[in-house]
């Protein structure tokens, strides 16, 4: 048995089985990788860690273990599932995966098939059912990927801690004991206050934090900057999960031209300069968003043509919102199952609401921003006005 002091839960035990899992390359990698990514050029506290997240989500996912009756080797594993969760995430987590085209999940099943971490797993599981677990599948895949899972618990908690912002405060001890499983994890009516503060809480946290819109300027900057990467074979894009964030950024650095140029703006912050936004829900139907981003190329295209700069300086950023699948959340009342979206109005109207923030942006450099201010965008992403 082991103790590691959690800056959020407090003292965390592990098994030595755990203890070998966590000590594995492949793990202790998350501790160079940033939870929030470049969200910490706009809250200075937000340094933690891809792995303090991993071990807080072993942490709540072993409560809820405990709190639903399992056994001692079905919580295990859990546990081991939740420390595994994220083993695939890329530098600067979520902001490298916009630029591969597999997902982290995906990247974490390779990983646990090709590593010594699927050697350890066999001893106790197979690699099958520990997939199944991460990904979802069934009633214990609740626990770590679901509606309300684990996963989302500690990172609000995590992220809100970490970056000083009051809105991702939730009460997961309510949350924990008003869940139990019977075919699928299903929430307790009690619980139903604890599920729309855990819902509000997401749906503040993008727009403050997690879309905030000077991190989302960093973030598309990154994104153009590592796919240069990847087409200059400087970096393997089909082993993203092998790199930390000192891989990427050292390698940038190394670099001449326009990779130096971008590497260096994020370093001195200076940033990209938002020059226009349309809001989503106003012009443009979330559904229509899809068309879009296939058609961002050639916007970049015609919009620097006009200017009389390089394509590579136009940055067209479609935001990424969730689609807060919490709404369909099985809720147990008076012995029948019923949604969360039809028991909580508040949950309704969030349904509605949830675009209220979502805007597409044009970023280009600062020396470009007086000339475009001129420009019609609008003819550009041809929407009418």
């Amino acid at each position: 048995m082991k103790s590691i002091r959690d800056s959020v839960h407090g003292n965390l035990q592990l098994e030595e089985f755990e203890i070998r899992l966590i000590d594995a390359p492949e793990i202790q990698r998350l501790r160079r990788i940033k939870q929030l990514g470049f969200t910490y050029l706009v809250y200075p506290g937000a340094n933690h860690s891809r792995f303090e997240h991993s071990i807080g989500t072993m942490y709540l996912a072993s409560r809820l273990a405990e709190n639903l009756g399992l056994d001692e080797h079905t919580q295990t594993l859990v546990r081991s599932c939740a420390i595994l969760h994220d083993a695939g995430h890329g530098p600067f987590s979520h902001v490298s995966e916009g630029v591969i085209d597999t997902s982290h999940e995906k990247l974490t099943y390779k990983l646990i098939k090709k590593s010594q971490l699927g050697d350890i797993l066999s001893e106790k599981f197979s690699i099958k059912e520990v997939i199944t677990v991460i990904s979802g599948k069934g009633p214990l895949g609740q626990i770590i990927s679901g509606e309300l899972d684990v996963d989302r618990m500690d990172y609000l908690l995590r992220d809100s801690y970490y970056t000083g912002v009051a809105y991702g405060v939730i009460d997961v001890e309510r949350l924990i004991y008003n869940m139990k499983l019977d075919d699928r994890l299903l929430l307790k009516e009690k619980g139903v206050q604890a599920a729309e503060s855990m819902l509000l809480a997401r749906y503040f946290m993008y727009p403050s934090v997690y879309q905030h819109h000077t991190t989302r300027i960093v973030n598309s900057m990154f994104r153009r900057c590592l796919k240069k990467l990847i087409k200059t074979k400087t970096i393997n894009g089909n082993e993203i999960y092998k790199y930390d964030d000192t891989d990427i950024i050292s390698a940038a650095r190394l670099q001449k031209g326009y990779i130096r140029d971008i590497i260096t703006r994020i370093d001195t912050r200076q940033l990209y300069k938002r020059v226009y936004s349309l809001k989503i829900d106003e012009t443009i139907h979330p559904q229509s968003i899809f068309k879009l981003q296939l058609k961002i190329n050639k916007i970049e295209e015609e919009i620097a043509e006009e200017l009389g700069v390089h394509q590579d300086h136009i940055l067209v950023d479609i935001p990424e919102y969730p689609s807060f699948h919490e709404m369909s959340t099985p809720v147990s009342v008076n012995g029948d199952t019923v949604k969360l979206g039809d028991v909580s109005t508040l949950v309704k109207a969030l349904k509605d609401a949830r675009f209220n923030h979502a805007d597409l942006c044009i970023y280009l450099p600062e020396q470009y921003a007086d000339h475009a201010l001129k420009l019609n965008f609008q003819e550009y992403l041809e929407i009418q006005g």
